[in-house]
């Protein structure tokens, strides 16, 4: 299987499609998230993988956007610890070590770890791909700070293991494809929980109702995420995670919600997804 994911062999998101579909896959790596989910329309990849939320940077607002696109379904989801690691060359020592290279945020994450070491830090693209650079050119001066899968790849070792500050930090990828090649009926046995988006009028309570509505259903709300409707200023989306024990009771749910709001569109059902 090919598995569009934003970044390159070896960052997170390779790290989170291994642990959704296993090590067999093909890496389509694309530089953007609008690339990737072109390149899943395009038919150059049958799935893609895709963060969406971050326990301590947030919702990425942009794919909120992106998920609106009614030719591609959320089929799942999975949710990765983030560790960062300080990788080198096998023979080389920390005393050796004058730079440390790494996306910008990896950097900010691990700051606790590298304010007393006196090395000179280098953002760069992408953690991987930092990693990938030093293996390829044989940088001695030089260690990345990446996850342990570009250690692996790229011939490298963890020098120090775990180094963000904030050990609980996870993010959330949501699992991609095509609507053309999704069935009605795929998964409907184990489908615990849903995403979708919808919008209200600037009416008293039109907001209420709808989310009334889960109570009534015995629906979780497990996440609702405001974006700006950039044709119309000041207007918003609403976007919608629920989880859910009974089928039935999830479909009425959505038809009154329906009903109440002014729009609303579900853009996949799947079963909850793992942590990593």
């Amino acid at each position: 299987m090919r598995v569009a994911i934003q970044g390159y062999e070896g960052c997170f998101h390779h790290i989170a499609a291994e642990g959704y579909f296993g090590e067999g896959i093909e890496i389509v790596p694309c530089a953007t998230f609008r690339e990737l989910t072109r390149r899943l329309e395009e038919g150059a990849a049958e799935s893609a993988l895709m963060a969406i939320e971050n326990s301590i940077a947030g919702s990425i607002l942009p794919n909120y956007g992106l998920l609106q696109d009614l030719r591609l379904r959320v089929v799942g989801e999975i949710y990765l610890q983030i560790k960062q690691n300080l990788l080198m060359l096998p023979d080389v020592e920390l005393s050796e070590i004058r730079e440390v290279w790494s996306h910008p945020m990896a950097l900010l994450q691990c700051a606790d770890y590298l304010d007393d070491k006196g090395w000179r830090l280098v953002e760069t693209e992408d953690t991987a791909l930092s990693a990938a650079q030093i293996a390829r050119e044989g940088v001695r001066h030089a260690a990345a700070i990446a996850g342990e899968l570009p250690a692996r790849l790229f011939g490298l070792k963890v020098a120090a293991p775990e180094i963000n500050t904030i050990r609980n930090n996870h993010t959330r990828f949501m699992v991609l494809r095509r609507s053309a090649d999704c069935r009605e009926d795929e998964n409907r046995d184990t489908i615990n929980k849903a995403s979708m988006f919808f919008q209200v009028g600037h009416r008293k309570g039109t907001l209420a109702n709808v989310l009334n509505t889960m109570e009534r259903y015995n629906i979780n709300m497990t996440k609702l995420q405001s974006y700006p409707v950039p044709s119309d200023p000041f207007r918003y989306l609403f976007h919608l995670d629920m989880e859910f024990q009974d089928v039935w009771e999830y479909r009425e749910a959505v038809l009154h919600m329906s009903a109440v709001s002014d729009g609303l569109t579900v853009y996949g059902e799947y079963t909850r997804g793992r942590h990593i």
